[in-house]
């Protein structure tokens, strides 16, 4: 199974027993592209050269499956955010070359076009497959007993997802799908609720905050535009560092449609201005025709209500972001919090973390931490209304296996698999 995520592609090779009832995994081989790669989205007009770029996946699939299964060994691709924001026209054709190159140059059968093997996935699948990864290596599903299961929070590149099982019925009102997600897993029936923020996942929200800061100066400068060509004092930059960003305001807008400026950190930490700009991006006030809304005016049950004592899981970019800097797997709101004016206070804040290995280097090579930390901040308490004390895990694993939306499409994987058997086409 392929993974091609907004800001890389990953690849995940499964082996599963399928002796007994239900598949057990067995193992699983994981690589990752670099990240001077890029995602598939990032090749937008060059389609062959987003194909190629899978090559370096593949060969860890040809060295692992041996050569007498490589003929049964389906392989699938999916991608998310980065090319549901390209124009369909311009994703279509990158997903025709990568289907054209794993069907001539490797000897897995592809999944059929009919199942959707080499496709984009919608949203809300890709948080619910996260779900059942989670819940299935924690145990929590699959099982003969009935656990309480774990909410998911994924932050990806380009959209970021939440999926929980609510301690009371969803509205009647709301159509599966539409946020309802009705589920049979081993033998259960769970009813989830589910949202995928497209625009929301941490590249994405970068570039929000970073154009609300240039609209916001642009209101209070009214016709100067001297400024464009000065550094500009970004809250959510650590003092001393500074970063050349390019501003996409879109056609028309009177600053141009592009804008090159330099943002540079202020005198002092300003981690609640910041936090501020984070908070702008959500759109607290807009309109909800479902209550009760998280934000963007997106129905969502009160986490605070409905998901008062079962555990939090957060991964990806909250992993990535947080445990580097010596965040250990289980804390609060109040813990991120501390760490994001930490960070955000510069070098004269970051004494703390000399005694984390990699810390200090990760900082300096990441102006914008600050900024990340406080959307992340954002994006849990303001946006989905967590408590600030109330604790959640980060996590990159779960019994030596990646978290993620892979190993939960297993179960649509081996369906797949069974029909194209039964039917005797692969490709």
């Amino acid at each position: 199974m392929i993974d091609a995520g907004s800001t890389g592609s990953r690849i995940h090779v499964y082996k599963f027993n399928n002796c007994g009832p239900t598949p057990e995994l067995e193992k699983e081989e994981f690589k990752m592209t670099e990240k001077s790669a890029g995602g598939l989205s990032s090749y937008k007009e060059n389609a062959q050269g987003a194909a190629e770029s899978l090559d370096v996946l593949m060969e860890v699939a040809m060295k692992e499956v041996p050569d007498k299964l490589k003929g049964c060994s389906p392989v699938a691709v999916k991608a998310t955010a980065g090319l549901r924001l390209l124009p369909p026209e311009m994703g279509d054709a990158i997903l025709e070359a990568v289907r054209n190159r794993l069907e001539t140059k490797y000897p897995f059968p592809v999944v059929s076009r009919e199942e959707n093997g080499v496709a984009v996935m919608e949203g809300k699948d890709e948080g619910v497959f996260a779900w059942i990864t989670t819940n299935f290596l924690l145990g929590n599903i699959g099982g003969p007993e009935k656990t309480k299961t774990a909410a998911v929070f994924d932050l990806g590149g380009g959209s970021t997802q939440v999926v929980f099982e609510p301690t009371f019925k969803l509205p009647e009102t709301m159509a599966p799908g539409d946020h309802k997600y009705k589920l049979q897993f081993g033998g259960r029936d769970f009813e989830l609720y589910q949202h995928s923020h497209l625009g929301y996942g941490l590249m994405s929200a970068r570039k929000s905050i970073h154009k609300a800061l240039i609209e916001n100066v642009h209101k209070a400068k009214a016709d100067d535009r001297s400024w464009l060509t000065e550094p500009i004092t970004h809250p959510c930059i650590a003092p001393g560092l500074t970063r050349p960003v390019k501003v996409e305001l879109g056609k028309d807008h009177p600053l141009g449609e592009i804008v090159s400026v330099n943002m540079t950190g202020p005198s002092s930490a300003a981690p609640a201005q910041c936090r501020k700009l984070a908070e702008q991006i959500l759109y607290k006030d807009a309109e909800c025709k479902v209550a009760p809304c998280s934000f963007n005016g997106i129905h969502q049950p009160s986490l605070e209500k409905t998901f008062t004592r079962e555990d939090v899981y957060t991964f990806s970019y909250f992993y990535d972001r947080t445990y580097p800097l010596g965040m250990p797997e289980s804390y609060t709101l109040k813990d991120l919090q501390r760490l994001t004016d930490q960070v955000c206070g510069g070098a004269e804040s970051w004494d703390i973390f000399q005694a984390v290995p990699g810390a200090i280097k990760e900082l300096q090579g990441r102006p914008e931490h600050c900024l990340d930390l406080n959307f992340m901040m954002a994006l849990l308490h303001t946006g989905y209304e967590m408590p600030v004390d109330r604790e959640v895990k980060i996590a990159k694993k779960i019994k030596d296996n990646e978290l993620g939306w892979c190993l939960g499409a297993r179960p649509a994987v081996l369906v797949i698999i069974r029909v194209l058997k039964s039917k005797k086409i692969w490709r």
